[in-house]
Formats: structure tokens, C-alpha cells, sequence
């Protein structure tokens, strides 16, 4: 089969070799990937600005979908409900300590020993992947499988927006950078009853667009419009209840702070790949809540498949590009230059 490696430190080494097929694990099952998501975080892993664990040389990619082909020896044994054939997704946590305080209470995502597909495991850019089959979920029959390939960013603002910071019905909501985890995270709050803001630049004028086509009240763009102003009249004076920084720029995080009512929540959904510099004392002044979200776990995933499911969210939309995985670098570079949205590859 072939696969996309992260060959060696380093801003680049990716590139497409021949790797052999994978062989399920005792608990694991093997997939044969029909759609993979290429993830703001494999652009960090490119430009070697990454934060998580890598074990280079390794097969990139952990945003997927497929059908299960192969199931280990002790899966039956552990599970009845998985079998070869099923049209499945997977949470990228490849392996945890079980042991540690963040395990034992369910956020795994936070195990300092956690390995992630892509990352210091093989991942999904690539004709099979193997997984362990407890981090394995069914997809809803209406899921299709290029939807099925954006679960896990998906899964990523439910856990940062409904499993952490809170949503309360009405509240005045303000998401910043209308990229793809900008887009999911302000339907969910439209989901949750906020009244929701994206804010964005010239260069977002179509996603900004698509923004409120999937629902956000209102959309601004940054460039042209005083923002705070426009906040603080919408609000009455008071400012934004909810800041869901999505973008991972600096500028954005500091406008942000200046957006939020005294008590109100800021979330960070966004990565900034490098130390950024905050006024702090705004934060204290104004009695903020800080909440930062990393990655997912169980919970959040069946709340996402429960949504889908119902045909509550849309994702396909948000897919601008659907390449072969021999175009991964076109898909790359359409997503650093922002001419593409969500760019999905089929191995």
C-alpha cells in the first residue's frame, strides 16, 4: 500500500511511500480508509511547529473513515458489537497509560503518555490503518463517508464547547476564524439556542458566507467594521457571553479578550504553533473564564455521532476539495494559502 510519511524533524519530509499492509494487534482491527481529512495539525507536523508527540518515520493523518476489514484475535472476545464490513470511524488516541489521574477520570486526551495516530503511531494517509477496537465508532447510516471523515475535528469542539466551557440557551456567542473548526463550532452553538457571531477577514469573505448559510446570525468582517463596537451594541453594553477563539492567531486572541462581558467564558479552540503574548491583566480585571480544549475523548465523540445522526449538523459543506492521496501536496498547500476550506483525501 502506499502512505504519506513524516520522514525525519524537520519543516517538510513528507513524502508518498510504499508501506507494508498492516497487521491488526490482538485487540485491534484494521480499516481500509475510504475518506481522511487533512487537519490543521498536519500542517503544524509540515512546518514542524507541532506541540504533540511524533515518532518520525511515520504515516501521517488521523481524521478518517472506512470499512473494517480485519478484526484481531481477541475483538470478538471483547466486543459483539464490531464486525468486518462495518462503515466505521476512530478517535486518533492510539494508546494511554490507564492509569494515571487523567485516565482514571475519563480525559485520557491529557495522558502524558498518550500516543496519537499520525503522530507516534501510523495514521490514516494511507489504504489501511490499524486501531485499537475500543477507540473504533459505527457511523450512522446518513453519515456519508466524506462527513465520516470530519468527525474527530468535530468531536474536538463538542468537547471544548459543550463538555468544557457550557453553552447556555440565548447567550451571545462570538466565534472567531470561520475556518472548519470555526464553522462546526458555531453551528453548535446555533444547536445549543446562542445567538451566534463570526467574525473573520477580507480573505474569509466566502467562508464567511458559508457562515451564515449553515446558520450564524451574523458574520463581520474584522478589516471593515469596528467589531468591539458593533459587540458591545448587539449586547447592549455588555460585551459577548462566549468567545470561541477558532483561528489561532494572536490578534484574534487579543481582540477576544476586549470582546467577552466582565464573567464571561473565552474559549481557545485554535493553535497557535508558537508562544503568543496576552494581556493578562484583562483577564483579571474583568473576571474572566479561561478554558482551553485539547483533542477529545469517548463522550464527546458519541454526543458528535448522536448529532450527525439526527441530522442536527452539517459538515459536507464545509468540504472544498476532495483529492486522490497521490495530490496530497496540492491539498496542503491550498490549505496553508486558505483557497481551500476542508480538504478530504481518498486513499
Amino acid at each position: 500500500m502506499k502512505g504519506l510519511y513524516k520522514t525525519a524533524p524537520g519543516v517538510g519530509n513528507l513524502e508518498l511511500r510504499d508501506a507494508p499492509r498492516p497487521i491488526p494487534g490482538p485487540r485491534e482491527v484494521l480499516i481500509a480508509v475510504q475518506a481522511a481529512g487533512i487537519c490543521g495539525s498536519d500542517l503544524h507536523i509540515y512546518n514542524w511547529d507541532t506541540k504533540v508527540k511524533m515518532a518520525p518515520p511515520v504515516i501521517i493523518g488521523h481524521e478518517f473513515c472506512g470499512t473494517i476489514v480485519e478484526l484481531g484475535t481477541e475483538v470478538e472476545g471483547e466486543t459483539d458489537t464490531l464486525n468486518i464490513g462495518d462503515r466505521v470511524t476512530a478517535e486518533p488516541t492510539f494508546k494511554v497509560c490507564g492509569s494515571c489521574r487523567y485516565c482514571q477520570s475519563g480525559f485520557y486526551n491529557l495522558c502524558a503518555e498518550r500516543q496519537v495516530l499520525g503522530f507516534a503511531a501510523d495514521g490514516a494517509f494511507a489504504e489501511f490503518v490499524r486501531v485499537p477496537a475500543k477507540r473504533v465508532h459505527a457511523l450512522p447510516d446518513n453519515v456519508e463517508d466524506l462527513a465520516g471523515a470530519m468527525i474527530e475535528p468535530f468531536a474536538c469542539c463538542v468537547h471544548g464547547l459543550y463538555e468544557l466551557t457550557g453553552v447556555v440557551a440565548n447567550d451571545f456567542a462570538v466565534v472567531s476564524g470561520p475556518g472548519a473548526i470555526g464553522l462546526l463550532a458555531a453551528q453548535l452553538l446555533r444547536e445549543a439556542g446562542a445567538r451566534v457571531l463570526v467574525i473573520g477577514t477580507a480573505a474569509d469573505e466566502q467562508r464567511l458566507a458559508l457562515a451564515r448559510t449553515l446558520g450564524a446570525d451574523l458574520t463581520l468582517n474584522v478589516e471593515q467594521t469596528d467589531v468591539l463596537q458593533e459587540v458591545l451594541e448587539l449586547s447592549g453594553g455588555a460585551g459577548a457571553d462566549l468567545i470561541a477563539e477558532c483561528s489561532g492567531a494572536p490578534a484574534a486572541a487579543e481582540l477576544g479578550i476586549d470582546l467577552v462581558r466582565k464573567r464571561g467564558k473565552y474559549l481557545q479552540l485554535g493553535l497557535f504553533g508558537k508562544p503568543i503574548t496576552l494581556d493578562f491583566e484583562k483577564i483579571a480585571y474583568k473576571e474572566l473564564q479561561i478554558f482551553g480544549s485539547f483533542a477529545q475523548k469517548w463522550s464527546a465523540w458519541k454526543t458528535a455521532l448522536s448529532l450527525l445522526g439526527q441530522g442536527k449538523i452539517q459538515l459536507v459543506p464545509l468540504i472544498s476539495d476532495v483529492l486522490p492521496l497521490s495530490d496530497w501536496q496540492l491539498g496542503f498547500e491550498k490549505l496553508n494559502k486558505k483557497t481551500g476550506l476542508k480538504i478530504v483525501l481518498t486513499p
